[in-house]
């Protein structure tokens, strides 16, 4: 992954995109303002909407042209 930036805010999952091949569930995700998809066959998938609504510590780099989540944790 490219050009990785840090983000903290609130996330919001913006709507379910279609899943990967291998069924993991993928999202569209904005973290105050800056929107960013998580990458196919990743745990983050699985795990984001634990943190729906929540201030979050992120970070997002590129991953083939997309924005892509690298990194999630709860803010301090």
């Amino acid at each position: 992954m490219k050009n990785l930036t840090r983000h903290t805010g609130t996330l919001r999952i913006l709507r379910r995109e279609p899943s990967s091949r291998n069924g993991n569930p993928r999202y569209f995700l904005s973290i105050d303002g800056t929107t960013c998809y998580t990458a196919p066959d990743s745990s983050y998938g699985y795990g984001v909407t634990n943190y729906d609504g929540c201030r979050v510590e992120v970070t997002i780099g590129t991953y083939y042209g997309k924005p892509t989540l690298n990194s999630i944790k709860p803010a301090k």
